[in-house]
Order: C-alpha cells, then structure tokens, then sequence
C-alpha cells in the first residue's frame, strides 16, 4: 500500500491476494484473474510498466494480460521468474518481498497520473452493481454476495470453494483485509470450503466465519458437517444451488456453444443440515437473506443457508469480448 501511495500506480490483486489492499482504497482496481475480458483488463492495456509482487503464474497466466508479449515488467518476489513467451521481466527483483517493497518506497520519487486509474475503477465499480439490487429468484450472485458483504465485518472470513461462485466472490466480494477472503485457486481442489471453515474458525475463534460453496462442492464434503458439530464449531454455510456443475457448464457453452452431462440432482439441503446436527435455512424470497444472514451467525452450531442461485447473466459482464475501457 505504501509503494503504491508514493507512487500512484493502481493495484490489481488475483484472486489469491483479495485484501493485499483494501478494496475501498482509491488505487485499488480490485481481482484479476477471470478466463475471459474484464474491465480491469483495461488497465493492463494501457500499462507501459507492470510490477508483478509475488505473482504465482499457476493463478492466472501472463498470456491473459500480457498477449502481445510486449509489456515492460518488473518480477518482485522471493524466487526467480518463470519465463515464458508473456513473461520476460526487463528487471527481477528476488527478496524478501516485504523488504524489497520497503526499501524501494525510500527509492522511488516520480508520481503516476492518478486520473486514468481513477475513472477505470469507477467504471469497474459500476459493472459490479449489476444485479445487486434484484429481488428475483432464484437469486443474482451479485445480489447474494451483497447482502453478505453487509452482514460481515472488514475481519470476519470468507472461505470460497471451487465453482462459479469462485469467480463471482473474486469479482464481486470486497475483501479489506489479507487473508479474510480464502479462495482456491491455480489448481483449484473442489470440496475445500466446508472444511476450509473448520479450520478458520479453529484459528480465529473470535472472528465470524462464512464458508460460499456451490452444491456440486458441498456435497463433496458434506459429510464434514459431522466434525464440526462434534468440535463445536460454529460457521455459517452458504450454498449456492443451481443443480449443476455451473463453471463447466460456462466453460462448455463457451467453447463448444452448448453444455452436456453437467446437471445433477440435490437433496433437501436444509433436513441433510438438520441430519448433522446442525441448523438448516432456506431463501424463499430475496429479502429474506439479509435477515437470515444475521440470525446465522449468532448460532452455537454450523449453519447451512440453501440459496438458489441464477447463473442465467453470466459470469462475466455479457460485453465482456467487446468492453469499452474509460478515455
């Protein structure tokens, strides 16, 4: 945060580091990271300089924002660069991240025109309101994922399983703080939020905990639900219902324009939470979740919240291949 106060440069995180700086920060630009055309994309096209910090390229690939090969990069990190085709620093930088960072604040001196940074991020904070304000269900994500923005604290923590929601909390869920927002990414193991949560409320008991999940990835770790009621854990679980497999059915209809062997059925979410021992919810109406939401979380055992879900927009802004970055 201090380097890019002293030098103006806008900062987008991956997925991985949602809250290396605070998304109400004024040079924040949010997540990169999407397998497709973003508005923060925007911002690496018009970069002549690019320092990456700690960039694991298993996240997301230097083709994605780097195409054309042509971008002047600066590598900061504890290891040498992985090179590719998209990927040749002109300048590596291999240290301890925190002091490299450190000393170069005390080094760099010529400030970045904050003006373009400025509109782009009004422009990305605009396309992430879509949907957030509609009462339809099944539910937006956009909508879900306000409402428990809301509900929770700068350090309270949100666990993300594997699954189109993943996309969506990278987008759409400001995260204020490192490490209060845990998404699998790179590889991306399904099934890791359910016991994700044990582990973070085993660690910071005095904080509120939310595990997001689709129910392809719920269900493989329901049985989970069983550990934390017998240690006594108690966290919120919010489950995404779409009855599919949702990020292979995008993938799918993106490339081959239609979608097979991705939908499944489900059981009664709320009695199977009841099964555990724990306590089950479902949204019947879109205003409900709010209130939900805040009677969750002062259970004394986990809690499973059923949202049915509404993929039908996207999971990107539907523009996305022909988006008109800010002048």
């Amino acid at each position: 945060i201090a380097f890019a106060e002293k030098t103006s440069i806008p900062v987008a995180n991956t997925f991985m580091a949602k809250g290396a700086i605070p998304a109400d920060h004024e040079l924040s630009l949010l997540s990169i990271g999407l397998q497709a055309r973003d508005f923060v994309s925007c911002g690496f096209d018009a970069a002549d300089l690019i320092v990456t910090v700690g960039y694991d390229q298993v996240e997301y690939a230097p083709y994605h924002w780097n195409p054309a090969g042509d971008k002047a990069i600066v590598h900061i990190d504890f290891t040498d660069a992985e090179t590719d085709a998209a990927y040749q620093p002109e300048v590596e930088v291999v240290s301890d991240v925190r002091e490299a960072l450190e000393l170069l604040v005390g080094e760099v001196t010529r400030a970045h025109d904050r003006g373009y940074p400025a509109r782009l991020r009004q422009a990305i904070l605009r396309d992430l309101e879509r949907g957030a304000d509609d009462d339809a269900v099944p539910m937006k994500p956009a909508r879900v994922l306000r409402d428990l923005r809301r509900a929770l604290g700068r350090h309270d923590l949100v666990i993300s399983d594997v699954g189109a929601h993943k996309l969506l909390v990278a987008r759409l869920y400001p995260a204020y703080e490192p490490n209060t927002v845990l998404i699998s990414n790179g590889f991306a193991a399904m099934g890791i939020a359910l016991p994700g949560a044990i582990a973070a409320k085993l660690v910071r008991p005095e904080r509120r905990v939310v595990a997001v999940t689709g129910d392809g990835a719920f269900l493989m770790n329901v049985q989970e639900l069983e550990t934390a009621v017998r240690l006594g854990v108690a966290f919120v679980t919010l489950v995404f219902r779409d009855e599919g497999y949702g990020l292979i059915r995008w993938k799918q209809v993106r490339q081959f324009g239609k979608a097979y062997g991705i939908e499944f059925g489900n059981p009664d979410l709320v009695k199977l939470a009841e099964a555990f021992g724990a306590k089950g919810y479902r949204v019947e109406k879109a205003a409900d979740l709010a209130r939900i939401l805040a009677e969750a979380l002062t259970q004394t055992v986990p809690v499973v919240i059923d949202v049915p879900i509404d993929y039908s927009e996207g999971i990107v802004h539907p523009d996305h291949g022909n988006i008109i970055c800010p002048t």
